[in-house]
């Protein structure tokens, strides 16, 4: 049994039927959420969509982590295309009753990663070159899209004990999500039901030295960041 499936009452709803596809973890993550105009962003979203807010305000969460274990079942790791860093760009989407995430980019340094995404699930992957370097507590990122538009740059650790959130507050709305979308022409809205254990949450110091991604992506920020982190979760996906 994968490590994931050993805890499943958190759910809000039941697992997929049938055996998960995909297997990861994502490690050592910073969620860096800003609050956005909501009037701006259901511009950018599919109709099928609904936006979703808390207390009503809209919020975009721009992530930094690092990709391990990535494999479609049953087949083992094959470094590097199972581990490489990755930085995305996600709001909070809701249909049929599912809340879940819609990614509006995810930087890679990865391109099979890249390739994949974008050709089978529809999702903005985009090829960039990425560090991801640990000096003491710090996890010092940074990544330049191929095309040199969208840079970020930035230093982030954990403060605090470890939690988990509480269904109701922010830290819960923002994290606890077991699903994404994506939308093509072709295919209509699709969504990927995925599953992991609750997040182990703290605190987060974010040091933000340079960041192009909210703009390139059309997106402005109408106030500060809240930020956590998290050492990660294991995950499959179906």
């Amino acid at each position: 049994m994968h490590p994931s499936l050993k805890e499943t009452k958190h759910r809000p709803w039941p697992l997929p039927n049938g055996e998960w596809k995909w297997r990861q973890a994502w490690l050592n993550l910073a969620f860096i959420h800003f609050p956005v105009s909501s009037d701006a962003l259901r511009l950018m979203l599919p109709s099928e969509l609904r936006l979703q807010q808390y207390d009503g305000v809209a919020w975009v969460g721009l992530v930094p982590l690092r990709m391990s274990g990535v494999m479609r079942r049953p087949f083992p790791d094959l470094p590097p295309f199972s581990a490489f860093p990755e930085l995305n760009l996600r709001t909070y989407v809701e249909a049929d009753g599912k809340p879940g995430v819609w990614f509006f980019s995810l930087d890679a340094a990865c391109w099979p990663i890249v390739f994949g995404g974008r050709t089978f699930y529809d999702l903005p992957y985009y090829s960039a070159t990425m560090e991801d370097v640990v000096v003491g507590e710090w996890h010092n990122f940074r990544s330049v899209r191929k095309d040199g538009r969208a840079r970020f740059r930035a230093r982030y650790r954990p403060m605090g004990e470890k939690y988990h959130a509480i269904p109701g507050t922010f830290d819960h709305w923002a994290t606890e999500r077991y699903c994404l979308y994506s939308h093509s022409a072709r295919k209509g809205l699709r969504r990927v039901e995925v599953h992991h254990a609750p997040w182990p949450l703290q605190r987060a110091a974010v040091h933000l030295e340079e960041c192009t991604i909210l703009e390139a992506a059309g997106i402005k920020a109408v106030g500060d960041p809240v930020c956590h982190f998290s050492s990660g979760v294991d995950v499959v996906s179906y």
